[in-house]
Protein backbone atom coordinates (compact mmCIF):
# COMPACT_ATOMS: atom_id res chain seq x y z
CA UNK A 1 0.00 0.00 0.00
CA UNK A 2 2.87 2.35 0.74
CA UNK A 3 4.01 2.36 -2.91
CA UNK A 4 0.47 2.78 -4.21
CA UNK A 5 -0.24 5.59 -1.74
CA UNK A 6 3.05 7.29 -2.62
CA UNK A 7 2.38 7.06 -6.36
CA UNK A 8 -1.21 8.24 -5.90
CA UNK A 9 -0.13 11.11 -3.69
CA UNK A 10 2.52 12.11 -6.22
CA UNK A 11 -0.21 12.29 -8.88
CA UNK A 12 -2.43 14.29 -6.51
CA UNK A 13 0.47 16.63 -5.67
CA UNK A 14 1.11 17.26 -9.36
CA UNK A 15 -2.57 18.07 -9.84
CA UNK A 16 -2.44 20.50 -6.90
CA UNK A 17 0.72 22.28 -8.03
CA UNK A 18 0.00 25.92 -8.74
CA UNK A 19 -3.72 25.35 -8.36
CA UNK A 20 -4.64 25.62 -4.70
CA UNK A 21 -1.27 26.15 -3.09
CA UNK A 22 -1.56 29.81 -4.06
CA UNK A 23 -4.97 30.46 -2.50
CA UNK A 24 -5.30 33.90 -0.95
CA UNK A 25 -5.64 34.20 2.81
CA UNK A 26 -9.15 32.82 3.11
CA UNK A 27 -10.94 32.61 6.46
CA UNK A 28 -14.22 31.01 7.46
CA UNK A 29 -16.22 33.90 8.88
CA UNK A 30 -17.86 32.12 11.81
CA UNK A 31 -14.92 30.14 13.24
CA UNK A 32 -11.82 31.85 11.78
CA UNK A 33 -10.36 28.66 10.28
CA UNK A 34 -8.01 29.52 7.45
CA UNK A 35 -6.61 27.69 4.49
CA UNK A 36 -3.17 28.08 6.07
CA UNK A 37 -4.26 25.77 8.92
CA UNK A 38 -3.85 22.80 6.58
CA UNK A 39 -0.47 23.91 5.33
CA UNK A 40 1.47 20.80 4.40
CA UNK A 41 -1.64 18.92 3.22
CA UNK A 42 0.48 17.79 0.24
CA UNK A 43 2.17 15.36 2.65
CA UNK A 44 -1.09 13.93 4.00
CA UNK A 45 -2.00 10.39 3.02
CA UNK A 46 -4.91 9.42 0.81
CA UNK A 47 -7.67 7.78 2.83
CA UNK A 48 -10.38 7.40 0.22
CA UNK A 49 -11.86 8.66 -3.01
CA UNK A 50 -15.52 9.41 -3.61
CA UNK A 51 -17.55 10.39 -6.63
CA UNK A 52 -20.54 12.67 -6.05
CA UNK A 53 -23.00 11.93 -8.83
CA UNK A 54 -25.16 14.96 -7.96
CA UNK A 55 -22.16 17.27 -8.40
CA UNK A 56 -20.36 15.20 -11.04
CA UNK A 57 -17.31 15.58 -8.85
CA UNK A 58 -14.35 13.36 -7.97
CA UNK A 59 -13.14 13.79 -4.40
CA UNK A 60 -9.92 12.78 -2.73
CA UNK A 61 -9.97 12.55 1.04
CA UNK A 62 -6.61 13.02 2.76
CA UNK A 63 -5.62 12.83 6.42
CA UNK A 64 -2.69 14.08 8.43
CA UNK A 65 -0.65 11.47 10.30
CA UNK A 66 -2.83 11.60 13.42
CA UNK A 67 -6.06 11.19 11.47
CA UNK A 68 -4.64 8.60 9.09
CA UNK A 69 -3.40 6.37 11.93
CA UNK A 70 -6.74 6.64 13.74
CA UNK A 71 -8.67 5.71 10.60
CA UNK A 72 -6.27 2.87 9.85
CA UNK A 73 -6.75 1.50 13.37
CA UNK A 74 -10.54 1.94 13.01
CA UNK A 75 -10.76 4.13 16.11
CA UNK A 76 -14.34 5.03 16.89
CA UNK A 77 -13.47 8.56 18.03
CA UNK A 78 -10.79 10.52 16.23
CA UNK A 79 -8.09 11.98 18.49
CA UNK A 80 -7.47 15.69 18.88
CA UNK A 81 -5.24 17.10 16.16
CA UNK A 82 -6.79 14.93 13.43
CA UNK A 83 -7.16 16.80 10.14
CA UNK A 84 -9.27 15.47 7.29
CA UNK A 85 -9.05 17.31 3.96
CA UNK A 86 -11.36 16.85 0.99
CA UNK A 87 -10.40 18.15 -2.46
CA UNK A 88 -13.15 18.05 -5.11
CA UNK A 89 -12.58 18.15 -8.88
CA UNK A 90 -14.85 18.42 -11.83
CA UNK A 91 -14.29 15.57 -14.27
CA UNK A 92 -13.82 15.29 -18.02
CA UNK A 93 -13.36 12.49 -20.51
CA UNK A 94 -9.79 11.34 -20.80
CA UNK A 95 -8.53 12.25 -24.29
CA UNK A 96 -6.17 9.27 -24.42
CA UNK A 97 -8.78 6.81 -23.11
CA UNK A 98 -12.30 8.03 -24.05
CA UNK A 99 -14.23 5.54 -21.91
CA UNK A 100 -12.50 6.90 -18.79
CA UNK A 101 -12.93 10.07 -16.78
CA UNK A 102 -10.15 12.11 -15.20
CA UNK A 103 -9.94 15.01 -12.77
CA UNK A 104 -10.28 18.36 -14.50
CA UNK A 105 -10.44 21.48 -12.29
CA UNK A 106 -10.48 21.81 -8.53
CA UNK A 107 -13.90 22.98 -7.38
CA UNK A 108 -13.58 22.95 -3.62
CA UNK A 109 -11.27 22.40 -0.68
CA UNK A 110 -12.89 21.41 2.59
CA UNK A 111 -11.43 20.27 5.86
CA UNK A 112 -12.20 19.26 9.43
CA UNK A 113 -9.94 19.68 12.47
CA UNK A 114 -10.62 17.79 15.70
CA UNK A 115 -10.11 20.08 18.70
CA UNK A 116 -12.34 19.60 21.74
CA UNK A 117 -11.14 22.84 23.35
CA UNK A 118 -12.03 25.10 20.41
CA UNK A 119 -15.02 23.35 18.82
CA UNK A 120 -18.06 21.90 20.50
CA UNK A 121 -21.00 22.45 18.17
CA UNK A 122 -23.53 19.86 19.31
CA UNK A 123 -20.71 17.93 21.01
CA UNK A 124 -18.87 17.02 17.79
CA UNK A 125 -15.51 18.71 18.63
CA UNK A 126 -14.80 19.36 14.94
CA UNK A 127 -13.95 22.66 13.27
CA UNK A 128 -15.13 22.86 9.67
CA UNK A 129 -13.85 24.93 6.76
CA UNK A 130 -15.00 25.06 3.15
CA UNK A 131 -13.51 27.04 0.31
CA UNK A 132 -15.28 26.90 -3.04
CA UNK A 133 -14.44 28.10 -6.50
CA UNK A 134 -16.79 30.72 -7.95
CA UNK A 135 -16.16 32.65 -11.13
CA UNK A 136 -12.63 31.29 -11.42
CA UNK A 137 -11.42 32.09 -7.90
CA UNK A 138 -11.73 30.58 -4.44
CA UNK A 139 -13.76 32.09 -1.63
CA UNK A 140 -14.93 31.09 1.82
CA UNK A 141 -18.26 29.25 2.01
CA UNK A 142 -20.86 31.95 2.60
CA UNK A 143 -23.40 29.69 4.30
CA UNK A 144 -21.10 29.19 7.28
CA UNK A 145 -20.19 26.12 9.26
CA UNK A 146 -23.75 25.42 10.43
CA UNK A 147 -24.45 23.86 7.03
CA UNK A 148 -21.42 21.57 7.55
CA UNK A 149 -22.56 20.66 11.07
CA UNK A 150 -26.13 19.90 10.00
CA UNK A 151 -24.91 17.57 7.24
CA UNK A 152 -22.28 15.82 9.38
CA UNK A 153 -24.73 15.33 12.28
CA UNK A 154 -26.26 12.56 10.17
CA UNK A 155 -23.12 10.47 10.74
CA UNK A 156 -22.74 11.16 14.45
CA UNK A 157 -22.17 7.45 15.19
CA UNK A 158 -18.97 7.50 13.09
CA UNK A 159 -17.60 10.60 14.86
CA UNK A 160 -19.21 12.86 12.24
CA UNK A 161 -17.14 11.38 9.41
CA UNK A 162 -18.58 10.11 6.15
CA UNK A 163 -15.25 8.60 5.18
CA UNK A 164 -13.76 5.34 6.30
CA UNK A 165 -10.34 3.99 5.37
CA UNK A 166 -10.66 2.25 2.03
CA UNK A 167 -9.17 -1.21 1.61
CA UNK A 168 -5.40 -1.44 1.67
CA UNK A 169 -2.96 -3.99 0.33
CA UNK A 170 -1.02 -4.25 3.58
Amino acid sequence: MKKITTISLLCVNLAFAGNITTLPHLTMPDNNLTFEMIKGYQDYKIVATHFRTDKNELRYILANEIGYNALKEKEKVMPGGSKIVKIGWSVKKMPSFPTALEADKIQRVEYMIKDSKKFDADGDHWGYARFIKKNGKFESWDKGVQSCISCHSGVKKSDYLFTKMQATFE
